[in-house]
């Protein structure tokens, strides 16, 4: 079992970088720092001060164009002109909430609902993943009669109270809930065993009993399908099948987080789940559904749904707003008409083997995976050991931005590279962002 770390800090400016900046800059990061304060966290050593996006670039306030290889929020691109189009629409009609009958939300609730498994019958919406994730957890509670949750090593779920609770990735700063506990995460790189999807599931059912004889009820196991803050491991397909058996013979239910591998991504299926063959008990989504308008979504079996929507009302003044849901809409018919699930397949197949490539040339390059338009890109010390090398890690993304290529780490170690750009990223790009590659870990020795 790794421990306890702060990747989501591991990328980030400190006050000790600050003599390095222009003036314009670090005039940026102390007013920032004066009416912020201290939690909020920059990227970089020399933050980048972003100006202007269209499509997978974004342009800086000096007027460079950057490579974005990182933000899924804006999925299918920086300011499509798509959403731009419907939400300026729309804002020119109505923006009120859900207690008023409105075309949009109904209609794309039955469009969302089409995309799902067909037990999946049911939509709520509110504005942000973590909102997704609370509401998923107290479904959990409401079916099961526990409190019990399950989540991987490194994952990722929220800033509530809920959802912090069960995300370790914040770091040992922000304390777990007693009700929840973790599971290493199905590492195929790291973990020696001849079926990954038995041990996986053998690591819930240890955790199961382990809340069991601390007295606590077992509600429901919570993963992102593609353990993106685990490190990217999406591989060998099908392997969290055995997982899912699991939670439901000791009665739980699987909630499928699709933020960061729904919506087309993974480019095999729709959704991230998908490529596994099951089916999730509840799924949760956000940042994709609007391209950079807040709204996010919740999808439930019935039967699930009904232990807490037939006995607590839920209200959210944001959530489903006429605005929100002709973002989401606008996203969806892209998604559709512009092909981006196979784009996804084919151009992420394509970048994969081309970054594969540079194994030949580097060393340090432990392993690269991925699926479709999310890849890891995993260094390490050597092959050998497969010791994690988290200081390269930090200086390759330092060293990819003054080639103006933008992206961040994840993992238990912070070793391993996050390469997920929007969906608007073209076979045209690859040479950028590998030949930025190439160069970089030339530069630093490797």
């Amino acid at each position: 079992m790794v421990t306890r770390s702060t990747i989501m800090d591991t990328n980030s400016f400190r006050a000790e970088h600050a003599a390095a900046l222009d003036d314009d800059t670090r005039k940026l990061t102390e007013k920032r720092s004066k009416v912020l304060g201290e939690s909020y966290r920059l990227f970089y050593r020399k933050p980048v001060h972003l100006v202007r996006g269209e499509g997978q670039y974004l342009w800086d306030a000096a007027g460079d164009k950057y490579l974005d290889v990182y933000n899924n929020v804006a999925s299918i691109g920086h300011c499509h002109p798509a959403v731009i189009e419907a939400v300026n629409q729309q804002m020119k009609m109505l923006n009120t909430h859900t207690r008023y009958l409105h075309e949009n939300i109904l209609n794309y609730s039955e469009e969302l609902l089409a995309t799902a498994p067909e037990e999946i019958d049911r939509a709520m919406f509110m504005c942000t993943g973590s909102e997704a994730n609370d509401l998923a957890m107290r479904v959990a509670r409401a079916w099961s009669g526990g409190t019990g949750i399950i989540v991987t090593q490194e994952a990722y779920h929220g800033t509530s109270e809920l959802t912090s609770g069960a995300s370790p990735a914040l770091g040992s700063g922000q304390p777990l809930a007693p009700t929840t506990r973790l599971v290493s995460p199905p590492d195929a790189y790291r973990v020696n065993a001849p079926d990954l999807g038995e041990w996986f599931a053998d690591q819930i059912q240890r955790q199961i009993d382990d809340m069991k004889a601390h007295g606590i009820k077992f509600a429901g196991f919570l993963a992102d399908s593609i353990f993106s803050s685990d490190g990217v491991l999406p591989n060998p397909r099908g392997f969290l099948k055995k997982a899912v058996d699991v939670v439901h013979a000791n009665g739980g239910i699987f909630i499928a987080d699709e933020v960061q591998p729904g919506f087309a991504r993974t480019g095999d299926a729709f959704w991230g789940f998908g490529r596994h063959g099951v089916v999730p008990d509840v799924i949760t989504t956000g940042k994709p559904m609007g391209n950079g308008i807040p709204v996010s979504g919740l999808l439930a079996k019935s039967d699930v749904l009904a232990s807490f929507s037939d006995n607590i009302p839920y209200f959210n003044t944001f959530g489903g707003n006429p605005v929100a849901m002709a973002a989401a809409q606008a996203v969806l018919k892209v998604i559709k008409e512009e092909g981006l699930q196979e784009h996804s397949r084919v151009v992420g197949a394509k970048l994969l083997a081309e970054l594969s490539k540079l194994m030949d040339r580097h060393e340090c390059i432990g392993d690269v995976r991925g699926a479709g338009l999310f890849i890891g890109f995993e260094l390490v010390e050597d092959r050998h050991s497969k010791v994690p090398n988290k200081a390269l890690a930090l200086d390759l993304i330092e060293k990819l931005r003054e080639h103006r290529v933008l992206t961040s780490v994840a993992g238990p170690y912070g070793n391993v590279l996050k390469l997920r750009p929007p969906l608007a990223f073209q076979e045209s790009d690859i040479d950028w962002l590998v030949g930025a590659l190439d160069a970089s870990l030339t530069a630093l020795g490797h």
